[in-house]
């Protein structure tokens, strides 16, 4: 099994870490569906798709092409991930993201997995996202650099 980033690994002094993020290409959704839909095929149809079914809705993250008229959605949007496996216990990531972004005026929608955290923002927003992240100490690679 593969080591996980731990806080020590990144910062020894305590401060804030900094964190290496990784453009995932492909333009993405924010969908809507009904709490009481089933899971449709279109929403597992390219690399990366998640789902998230609460009482109240059945919310899904897709490729913004396959999503049918009708649908309720919102997009496009882009995704950087942090480069990861992060430690479960690691505390901050989401918000060492988030508070430069909210700053900027920068919406942004986040999913988590096991191994890491993915931030969606506006594909409008996405080169001043990448600015901001960089201007606070966090690495971007963009399309494999």
């Amino acid at each position: 099994m593969g080591e996980r980033l731990k806080r020590s690994d990144t910062d020894a002094t305590g401060a804030d870490p900094r964190f290496t993020l990784e453009l995932i290409p492909g333009s993405y959704a924010l969908c809507r569906l009904t709490p009481d839909d089933g899971l449709p095929p279109w929403v597992t149809q390219g690399a990366f798709f998640s789902v998230t079914r609460t009482p109240a809705e059945l919310s899904v993250v897709c490729d913004a092409g396959v999503v049918p008229s009708g649908v309720v959605a919102d997009g496009p949007w882009s995704m950087l991930a942090v480069r990861g496996p992060l430690d479960l216990k690691m505390v901050g990531v989401l918000a060492g993201l988030a508070t430069p972004l909210a700053t900027a005026g920068i919406s942004i929608f986040a999913v988590s997995t096991y191994d890491t955290d993915h931030v969606l923002v506006r594909h409008d927003d996405l080169e001043k996202a990448v600015r901001v992240l960089r201007e606070v100490g966090h690495h971007v690679t963009m399309n494999g650099d």
